[in-house]
This record gives structure tokens, sequence and C-alpha cells, in this order.
């Protein structure tokens, strides 16, 4: 059986190995492939595995042998599972691995926001405390976040964790899901959207990228914040209109923003965040320390071994 991993540098760029997949059979791995390449690597496959390489209609059209599909990841849009199933292409995704590692990423953002370590730091290494004439010294108001109120979207299983470690920050936490827990979760309250926004210090974003909520934050519900209130959006770019925070921010209708998923991937040099005020990105990394992609490979290993068993799991198709 030939398996063809189309983009696997992001999941694995030299730190992991790809050994529990080559148990299956015949491993072809590609960094990276290009459009035009798609169908000419994936030829003769049985197995495709990608990351955010489409597979769309004519692909699989054009590749009458394939089986199954693969994502290295837990959204799957890149792929047309309606597609898929027509031509009898099972499609599973990888849901749960990243899990503490992109709540913890939350608050590393929100952290940057709150305390400005990495300013300081780069402040302190450019010699600044060397030549100041006091023991001390800060270029922002330093926030504690214990009494804070921290508003997360979605509550799912990375919104669960992210309530969890903001309770442990002394944080009182309201959540919005279509479908509260029945019975609450401890001291967790639920709130419709718009109230959300109102009461929160932070809004974390921990949902879905929907057609619904596409544009989730924007003009009008950037103006029902708090001006002293962060926005953290670690889940999907498309949920914040990012003309609409960037205005917010250079306004000063709110604090901060600490984002580390933005529309477009990569984004344009001239991005309007990437100047707005207050303002921090990461580079979509907060799913990839190595224990979540150590998770993710195990996972993605599992879901083939099943499907060759006869009993996919993680079905998406």
């Amino acid at each position: 059986m030939k398996i063809v991993v189309l983009d696997g540098h992001a999941l694995n760029p030299g730190d992991l190995s790809w050994d529990e997949l080559k148990a299956f059979g015949e491993i072809v791995v590609h960094a990276r492939t290009p459009a035009a390449d798609i169908i000419p690597r994936a030829a003769g496959a049985e197995v495709v595995l990608t990351n955010k390489t489409p597979l769309g209609d004519a692909t699989f059209a054009a590749l009458p042998g394939l089986r199954y599909v693969g994502v290295l990841a837990t959204g799957y849009n890149v792929v047309d599972v309606r597609a898929a199933r027509a031509r009898g292409v099972v499609v599973s995704n990888a849901p749960g691995y990243g899990t503490d590692s992109v709540a913890q990423h939350a608050f590393a953002l929100l952290l940057e926001l709150a305390a400005r370590t990495g300013h300081h730091a780069a402040t302190v290494a450019g010699g600044r405390w060397a030549r100041s004439p006091d023991y001390c010294y800060w270029d922002y108001p330093l926030l504690e976040l214990s009494g804070r109120t921290m508003g997360i979207v979605g509550y799912g299983r990375i919104g669960r964790a992210t309530a969890r470690i903001a309770a442990a920050f002394g944080m009182r936490v309201i959540a919005h899901t279509p479908r509260p827990p029945a019975g609450g979760d401890g001291a967790v309250s639920f709130s419709d959207v718009d109230t959300l926004f109102r009461e929160a210090d932070v809004v974390s974003l921990h949902c879905p990228l929907t057609p619904e909520n596409t544009g989730l934050v924007d003009a009008r519900r950037l103006a029902l914040m708090k001006p002293t209130a962060f926005v953290i959006n670690t889940s999907r770019g498309p949920l914040v209109n990012e003309n609409d925070l960037a205005t917010a921010l250079n306004a000063g209708r709110i604090a901060g923003a600490g984002l580390d998923v933005l529309s477009t991937e990569p984004p344009p040099a001239d991005h309007p965040l990437f100047n707005a005020k207050n303002c921090v990105i990461t580079p979509h990394l907060a799913w990839a320390s190595v224990a979540a992609r150590r998770r993710l490979l195990g996972i993605v290993a599992a879901n083939l071994r099943a499907f060759l068993g006869g009993t996919p799991v993680n079905v998406v198709s």
C-alpha cells in the first residue's frame, strides 16, 4: 500500500519519526506540495495524508485508487468531504491532540499583553536597564489577572481547558456555547455572545469556524467591549474582522489583542494588524508543541489502523 504525505513539514520538521506509519506500507513524505503537484504526487496512492494542502472534487476524480484521506489536523475544511463521500473515500481528522498546548498559548498571549514580558526583556537585552537611573522601570501598565473576567466563546475541549487555567489565576469565567452543559459547569456561568463581550475583561475565542460566526468579532461587538479589555484568538482567523479590530486598537477602543491565527496564512506584508497598537501576533504555532505533535502523529496512525481494520474512527466524510 502506498501512503503519500503531501505536507509533512509542519507536523514533523525532523524532530519526530514517521516509523509508526511505515508499518502500514510504503510511505512518501513531501515537506510541501504546490497545487500543480497534488495529483502527480498522489497518483497511485491508496492513502493520502494532508494538513493544509487542499483536496477538491477534481483531485478525487483524478485519483480513482484513493481509498482514505487522513487530515493532519482537527479542522478539515481543506478537504471537500462531500466529494470524498461521493467517491467512496473515507476522511478522518485528528481531534483533541492540542487541547492543553492551545489553552496554554492563549494564556501566553494574554500574559504578554498583561505583563509585557517580551518587550521589557528586549529593553534589558538592549542595555536600557544597565543605563537606568532607577532600579526598575516599566513602559506599560502592568495588569493583575486575578479578579478579572475571562469570557470564553466556544466551550469544547480547548475552551474548558482555558477556563480551568483562568480559574487558577483567580479569574471569574463566563462562556458562550450553543449547548451549555446540563446542570452547569462549576463556577463557570453561561451567557449570550453580546453579554459576554460587554462583561469580559478578556474575550478568548475557542469556537469552530462556521458561516454563522465568520466575522464574529466585528465593529459592533468591539464597541460593546470595555476599553480596558483584550481579544485573544487561537482558534480560526476569519472569526475576526481584522480591519475592524485594527481600527478599534488604533482608536483605543479596546486595550489590546493577542492572535495566533489570521484570515490569510501566511499573511500579506501589509496586513492591517501588523502595525496596530497593542497587538501581539504569533505565527499559528499554538498547536505545535512537541508533545501535541507527537499526540497528533499517534492519532493519525491510530485512525489509519482503524480504517485498515474495517472500523474507521474520527470520520468526517
